[in-house]
């Protein structure tokens, strides 16, 4: 059963859902989560207490997909380009395993810079 959460950084809150897998599952059960975001072009991260054996790992992500980088133990969300994609492709800085995505607007996730609180939770 997929579970949706809220991500608010700021004035910035949009929706999302995870999916079925274990690791999204993990995800959720470590809910509620805050830190500290860092970015790295159109993408936040940030270290979660989770450490899974992650499913299906994606070297190239779509707009607005929330995913875990096993190396970080990170929590990546997507909204557009990274240093490492080529062309119009999303590019994590390794493979990552998708595990769910905003359902509502990602677009205005441009507004949260480096260092803002990221609070994930339970909608």
């Amino acid at each position: 059963m997929a579970h949706s959460i809220t991500i608010t950084a700021g004035a910035v809150e949009v929706s999302a859902e995870l999916n079925d897998t274990t690791t999204a599952e993990a995800v959720w059960n470590a809910l509620p989560l805050s830190a500290f975001g860092n970015t790295w072009g159109d993408e936040i991260y940030f270290r979660i207490p989770v450490a899974a054996e992650p499913e299906d790992l994606q070297e190239v992500v779509d707009f607005g997909d929330l995913a875990y980088w096993p190396p970080g133990s990170a929590l990546c969300i997507f909204f557009g380009p990274t240093p490492a994609s080529r062309g119009d492709e999303i590019r994590p800085a390794s493979a990552v395993a998708v595990i769910g995505r905003i359902t509502g607007d990602a677009a205005q996730l441009r507004q949260v810079s480096a260092g803002m609180t990221v609070t994930v939770t339970q909608a």
